[in-house]
């Protein structure tokens, strides 16, 4: 029996300690990726000034805005969620904004390279027999459904593409911040 325990012990050891190695390196990769997005989201063309009539405030869900009070499989499942919509919005109609579609498509690839790596450590979290707080993710699917509806309402038109540009822009703020919170 007690030969059992301390297999038991070690094995939650070894689990605890590669769980702790993958926030490391998921904080590194997510922060690479972070930067690589928000410089690519600068890098597309918009005219802030000649769409201020058209700038709304989508209201960044409050639950989220604190991410100390997180758990640290909650943070990685709040950002798998956040990069998987802005991944869905920026595959609608952008066709009206004239931007350079190889930005487009390298700001594709690194949204969902990181958002397959978030999978493989949301994978790696159940396996802790871990209970996701799944409501956690509910505000933020609102939220960015309000800004798909808001392109949808403005025909996606160039102004809408620029005022949710910058969204996404302010998004990628917040993630950071969440970001180094997955540090140990």
């Amino acid at each position: 029996m007690a030969k059992c325990i301390v297999r038991v012990a070690v094995l939650l050891c070894f689990s605890t300690a590669a769980l702790s190695l993958s926030y490391n390196l998921l904080r590194f990769q997510q922060s690479d990726t972070n930067l690589a997005c928000q410089e690519l989201l600068r890098q597309l063309n918009g005219t802030p000034q000649y769409c201020l009539d058209d700038r709304v405030d989508f209201q960044f869900p409050e639950e989220m805005i604190q991410p100390q009070e997180f758990r640290k499989q909650d943070a990685v499942l709040v950002i798998h969620e956040m990069l998987q919509q802005i991944f869905q919005i920026f595959r609608k109609n952008f066709s009206s904004t004239s931007w350079n579609e190889t930005i487009v498509e390298n700001l594709y690839m690194e949204l969902s390279q990181q958002v397959d790596r978030l999978r493989t450590a949301l994978e790696e979290i159940a396996k802790e027999n871990f209970t996701w707080r799944r409501a956690a993710t509910l505000p933020l699917k609102r939220y960015y459904l309000k800004i798909v509806r808001y392109l949808k309402a403005k025909s996606y038109s160039r102004c809408a593409w620029t005022v949710v540009r910058g969204e996404i822009r302010s998004n990628f703020f917040f993630l950071n911040n969440l970001t180094d919170y997955l540090q140990n």
